[in-house]
């Protein structure tokens, strides 16, 4: 899988050139991170559905791709696309032939949408989930931190826009040493941040992969790859 995120961010980087580091994607990107309107349950999500007077009924479950859940009793029922709170209706009304009085609670404790993907030059590579706001930064040190060899001044965002097409933006987060926090904006679910390699740490893997792992060298030879 990080193979072909890596091949699609290689020809995002060639199709789009030299991405800008535009201050008004940045701005809007701060300024309105995450959907007012009312959160709808997605296949994938993980649910607790909670029995307050029945506790013996209490399940963690996922939506599957069907996007239903099957519970005790009464079996089958459609999740996704519904809210957390249309849910709990119509659990009451499934529940209430089966028991007396029925209290139900349904939270949504990972959702599947509220995620970013970070990979390249970080310890963790994979699914890092949205908590609350979260910047480029914060969720690269979820990923366990940029490598030694990590390019921070030259970090890519690629992030669908609302007409979906891909918008992919060149980020300097160097610039937070110097206490310039501009370019470390707010994500949006599904994201993808990637810490590229720097240059020494490219040069290193190519004499790592085609001389030193291929050809006994003595030691104390020098290259001069400036040549």
């Amino acid at each position: 899988m990080r193979a072909v995120m890596i091949a699609i961010l290689a020809v995002l980087t060639v199709a789009t050139g030299c991405a800008s580091r535009a201050a008004t994607p940045v701005a809007s990107a701060q300024s309105a991170p995450y959907s007012t309107s009312e959160y709808r349950i997605q296949p994938g999500d993980l649910l607790d559905v909670k029995f307050f007077y029945n506790p013996e009924l209490n399940e963690s479950l996922t939506v599957r791709p069907d996007g239903r859940i099957t519970l005790q009793l009464v079996n089958d029922v459609v999740a996704a696309g519904l809210t957390p709170e249309e849910l709990t209706r119509n659990l009451t009304k499934a529940y209430t032939p089966e028991l007396t009085n029925p209290r139900i609670a349904v939270i949504v404790k990972t959702s599947i949408m509220e995620r970013v993907f970070v990979d390249g030059e970080v310890f963790r590579a994979g699914l890092v989930n949205l908590v609350g706001p979260t910047t480029v930064l914060q969720a690269i040190s979820q990923a366990g931190g940029m490598k030694d060899s990590a390019k921070a001044g030259d970090v890519l965002l690629v992030r669908k826009a609302a007409d979906n097409s891909t918008q992919v933006m060149r980020l300097d987060l160097k610039k937070l040493r110097h206490g310039d926090p501009s370019e470390d904006i707010l994500l949006r679910p599904n994201d993808i941040v990637y810490v590229p390699k720097s240059t020494i740490a490219n040069v290193n893997t190519w004499i790592d992969m085609y001389i030193r792992k291929n050809v006994p060298l003595p030691v104390g030879i020098g290259y001069d790859l400036s040549r």
